[in-house]
């Protein structure tokens, strides 16, 4: 599709015989919020390594703002304007929050500028600060901040470095309600000005917060468009979500089936896969 930001075709990867993932196919639209879902398994974190260089595909093609990305390493990806986070935080402890974002936003900066003692705060991070939340923490070591502080400290990691195109992988995995909440207000943010692939297993967080959702299943795209349409197809119902026992009292089980219901409910009633 013309203008797209980010084109993947009949993309392959395989891992000693396995095919994880078997001809994706995804067009990604500048100013996109797109949620990534699928069982586990489903190959959701393989297709965002194979996007970023962490794995190399065995046939097919990624192409961001054009530019083919195929053998590219992965710090080229990364110059190019392509930024993720993995399931793990990857802070450094030791250094104020105000420390690990400049230490991010260095990779654009020539090699004698590093050297060089920095004296106050770029406008750069003193704008991530203010967009993640934590200019009130700026000068606190990054090892005494709670789960959810974290993650937006790495995602304002990413945001010093002016991607254009930002993956998530699992943001919201372990906060607490009002840290999804506060989340999600921050990749609607992020999103005025940023392109966002979110994997989630979230359904209520998906819910509320998704422009469109690409379901892989067994290393394909079993469907994609906006969150309402996905989530009441009957394929992801059936394969992602799980399908009632027959028999079963009110034709539910709970489990799996639980989170249609919980994916259909108002806001805050919270659900997860």
């Amino acid at each position: 599709m013309n203008g797209a930001l980010l084109e993947v075709r009949d993309l392959s990867v395989v891992f000693d015989g396995y095919r994880a993932l078997a001809g994706v196919d995804l067009t990604v639209q500048p100013g996109e919020l797109r949620f990534l879902i699928g069982p586990n398994g489903a190959g959701k974190t393989t297709l965002v390594d194979a996007i970023t260089g962490l794995t190399r595909p065995a046939g097919g093609t990624v192409r961001f703002e054009g530019r083919d990305l195929a053998g590219r390493a992965e710090h080229e990806i990364v110059r190019l304007g392509v930024g993720r986070t993995f399931q793990t935080s990857v802070v450094f402890e030791g250094l104020t929050v105000v420390e690990n974002l400049d230490l991010a936003a260095s990779f654009r900066r020539p090699l004698w500028a590093l050297v060089r003692r920095r004296r106050g705060v770029s406008d750069q991070v003193a704008g991530a600060l203010e967009i993640i939340g934590l200019a009130e923490l700026a000068d606190r070591p990054a090892g005494v901040l709670s789960h959810g502080q974290r993650q937006w400290l790495e995602i304002g990691m990413l945001i010093v470095q002016a991607p254009r195109l930002l993956l998530l992988d699992e943001p919201v995995a372990g906060m607490s309600a009002a840290e999804r909440e506060r989340t999600g207000e921050l990749l609607t943010r992020i999103a005025a000005d940023h392109t966002v692939i979110v994997i989630e297993h979230d359904m209520e967080f998906l819910r509320r917060y998704a422009s469109a959702v690409t379901v892989l299943h067994e290393g394909r795209v079993l469907v994609e468009g906006p969150v309402d349409q996905v989530r009441d197809d009957p394929r992801v119902q059936e394969v992602y979500l799980g399908r009632p026992r027959e028999g079963a009292a009110g034709g539910a089980t709970g489990g799996p089936v639980a989170a249609v219901t919980a994916a259909a409910a108002p806001p805050g009633g919270g659900g997860t896969e």
